[in-house]
């Protein structure tokens, strides 16, 4: 049995890259005429890419993110 908390953490730079990441995709599926916060919700739920468009290389951008590393940074900005 494990008695401990586990910590994840991410560095600055790391984040910065994160946020530039989700801007360029949320900025491809707004023009691509999708609701952007249905469709990440949606790849953050199932991990399935194809809630990307491939427009503008969303998708292939939205994939160098693990998935923990990007609701991190979601919890942070919205907490913070």
């Amino acid at each position: 049995m494990l008695d401990y908390t586990r910590k994840f953490q991410i560095n600055q730079d790391r984040e910065q890259e994160i946020k530039d990441i989700m801007v360029t995709v949320y900025a491809a599926l707004q023009e691509k005429g999708y609701n952007p916060v249905n469709q990440i919700v949606g790849y953050i739920l199932s991990e399935d890419p194809t809630y990307i468009t491939n427009h503008n290389n969303a998708r292939s951008l939205i994939r160098r993110i693990d998935r923990n590393e990007l609701l991190q940074a979601l919890v942070r900005d919205y907490l913070a």
